[in-house]
């Protein structure tokens, strides 16, 4: 089925409204999830709603919950999501945050008792529209061993960031630090199809093509030892000093069973002009024009955007068994 960018997040933010989530709650969790899959990151779009939906039936997920925030130093804001989705609050974080980056320099926000962080691209994007500079953290249920362990320990732990460019799109790097997301895998599973042999390893440690045994067992870090120390590196920043479950405590987020994952997701925004009075921008577009000009270089971020400018032009195609999917739960 092909429909338009609103209608489709219409129709989702319809189907949580139907199932006792916050009209608010609501529109941004459809909004996140339908830009995701319009950024070609299906893994973490549509195919979500079902998860999504069967843990705010069982209270995995609080959908009648609001985020709080409250600024305990200057440039520090703590939110607590308290057990709801994670895009209210960083809706919140991305409307609060950008204030206190003019004022100070630099901010600081950590997200706690939170849920999926989804494409957090979408997220680190909105500083960067803003003149400033975003990196992001988030933890995931556990699902990668720490590097010479068998027994995960780690999520996929992605790390995201974002800075502007003078008269162009920003740049945006998004990256979990498994090999691959672990949302495609997942997707695997609902397609019925293999994944590549250095995806992931089964229970015994061997790698494997079978999606299932590959949600069973481990994901390969991305860079190996190197993924590895960088997932630590995001269990401290996004959980560890917010005060979130750590990933071999969370629950899962691909069923409704269990306690509320209670994750982490940390932010830390800059006003890039605060330490030379301006021209931040023009400086990153000079560095961006350098990289260009290279044949076959592509500027991180170009290729969700495009994909994303191409489904407001052209509509959003959506596979039946998602369509059929989502309006069985409406």
């Amino acid at each position: 089925m092909q429909i338009t960018l609103e209608e489709a997040e219409t129709l989702v933010s319809g189907v949580f409204e139907a199932n006792g989530v916050l009209d608010s709650t609501a529109r941004s969790v459809a909004r996140a999830l339908v830009q995701a899959e319009a950024a070609g990151q299906s893994g973490h779009g549509l195919r979500r709603i079902p998860a999504y939906v069967k843990q705010v039936r069982t209270g995995k997920v609080d959908g009648t919950a609001r985020p709080e925030a409250i600024r305990p130093r200057p440039a520090v804001l703590a939110i607590d999501a308290n057990f709801g989705f994670a895009y209210p609050a960083l809706d919140l974080a991305v409307l609060e945050l950008p204030a206190i980056a003019r004022e100070q320099g630099i901010t600081f926000a950590a997200i706690n008792r939170s849920h999926h962080a989804g494409v957090m691209a979408l997220t680190v994007e909105r500083f960067a529209e803003q003149g400033l500079v975003a990196m992001m953290f988030a933890n995931a249920p556990a699902s990668m061993a720490p590097w010479g362990g068998k027994v995960p320990l780690f999520g996929t732990n992605p790390i995201a960031f974002a800075a502007p460019i003078a008269g162009d799109e920003p740049l945006v790097i998004d990256l979990a630090l498994s090999k691959v997301a672990r949302g495609k895998v997942m997707e695997a599973t609902q397609k019925g199809t293999s994944i590549p042999d250095d995806w992931a390893f089964d229970t015994d440690g061997n790698p494997t093509t079978d999606a299932f045994a590959a949600i069973k067992g481990t994901m390969a870090p991305s860079g190996g030892a190197k993924g590895a120390a960088l997932a630590l590196m995001v269990e401290v920043m996004a959980a560890g000093i917010g005060g979130a479950h750590y990933s071999y405590q969370a629950s899962s987020l691909f069923d409704e069973t269990g306690p509320p994952p209670a994750l982490g997701q940390s932010l830390i925004v800059i006003d890039p002009d605060a330490t030379t009075g301006g021209g931040a921008a023009e400086r990153f577009a000079a560095l961006a024009s350098e990289m260009a000009k290279q044949d076959g270089v592509r500027l991180p971020g170009r290729r969700g955007r495009g994909l994303r400018a191409e489904s407001i032009q052209h509509g959003l195609k959506i596979d039946d068994d998602v369509m059929k999917a989502i309006e069985a739960l409406g």
